[in-house]
């Protein structure tokens, strides 16, 4: 397996290191790499105001270990995956699967440190946005009834900012919109950017109007918070073990387990195992299964009460879903 230790930031001087460790070249805003490590575009552009993202949308065909070291703590990562294959985020040896049917939204803090690895044949769509701490800061500072948070938030002596979560379906949508665009056409770069000041007002507005759970991080925290989420994604077909089960198994005490699951993830530990459950069933339909079986197999206490849910989540019954896929 390749391993690649590399860095991002909103300035661009990654570009050419990162082009140079997968072996190939910049030329114009592309990163163009050998056939052997991936087939398919990795595009960057710098979007003004303290903002850069990169484009994704590769196959590879080698196994790559990417190790992120970034050299300044002064921007946040955003990072947006809807990977076809293999790709997990380790933290600690402890692999999280992250694209489609699996975490697709990462937000971290650029002072820590992130392994990330995909396997050959995975078919990897990403839009990783790179915003300065500053910039978010001015956001924030523009509505006074907001300045008190900007200091809970954005201080890293007294908070983490870190989330591994599953972006909403309005921005799914949008990075679908995205990828239907050519993207050697003249105006792709408008359209990239529109992607990204969209997303970005979700974000911004996700931390404007939720309750801020301000915290420090430690790397034995995530480890636990990350354990159990993956145990959580391994039990789907399972009833939901309990707080208390589920505390005990990372040696925590009940209040500091549920407000640091929420801090990493934006959800309730059971909020995040019904997701997942409806994400698995909405999977599920797609190839071809029942839904009462769905419902079923996934220990929903009734047909009725999976679709109820299903309908809250997709903004669709499961039934007219289906008729999608026709």
């Amino acid at each position: 397996m390749k391993k690649i230790t590399h860095h991002y930031g909103v300035t661009l001087d990654w570009v050419e290191p990162l082009a140079f460790k997968l072996e190939g070249k910049v030329e114009g805003n592309f990163i163009t790499v050998p056939e052997h490590i991936h087939t398919g575009d990795r595009y960057f552009l710098e979007c003004g105001f303290g903002i850069s993202v990169l484009y994704l949308d590769v196959v590879y065909h080698s196994d790559i270990h990417f190790r992120q070291e970034n050299r300044n703590d002064d921007f946040i990562g955003i990072y947006y995956n809807l990977t076809e294959g293999e790709a997990v985020l380790m933290s600690d040896e402890l692999a999280n699967p992250i694209g489609r049917w699996n975490f697709n939204l990462a937000i971290v803090d650029s002072a820590l440190n992130s392994d990330y690895i995909v396997t050959a044949g995975s078919h990897t769509f990403a839009v990783c946005i790179f915003i300065k701490k500053k910039a978010i800061e001015n956001y924030l500072l523009a509505n006074s009834c907001l300045q008190e948070k900007v200091d809970l938030i954005l201080n890293s002596k007294k908070n983490t900012i870190i989330e591994f979560t599953r972006m909403s379906n309005e921005s799914y949508h949008l990075l679908n919109k995205l990828k239907s665009k050519n993207i050697r056409s003249i105006s792709f770069n408008l359209y990239l950017k529109g992607t990204v000041n969209s997303l970005l007002a979700d974000y911004i507005e996700k931390i404007s109007v939720e309750k801020a759970i301000i915290d420090n991080v430690n790397d034995s925290d995530l480890t636990y918070i990350i354990q159990s989420q993956s145990y959580l994604i391994e039990n789907l077909y399972q009833i939901f073990p309990g707080i208390d089960f589920l505390a005990d198994k990372v040696n925590m005490s009940q209040t500091k387990y549920k407000n640091l699951f929420r801090k990493i993830t934006g959800m309730t530990p059971n909020s995040f195992f019904i997701e997942n459950k409806l994400t698995e069933a909405k999977r599920l339909l797609s190839e071809g299964q029942a839904i009462s079986q769905i419902s079923k197999d996934l220990n929903f206490t009734s047909s009725s009460y999976f679709a109820l849910n299903f309908k809250k989540y997709f903004g669709m019954l499961p039934k007219d879903f289906v008729k999608q896929l026709e």
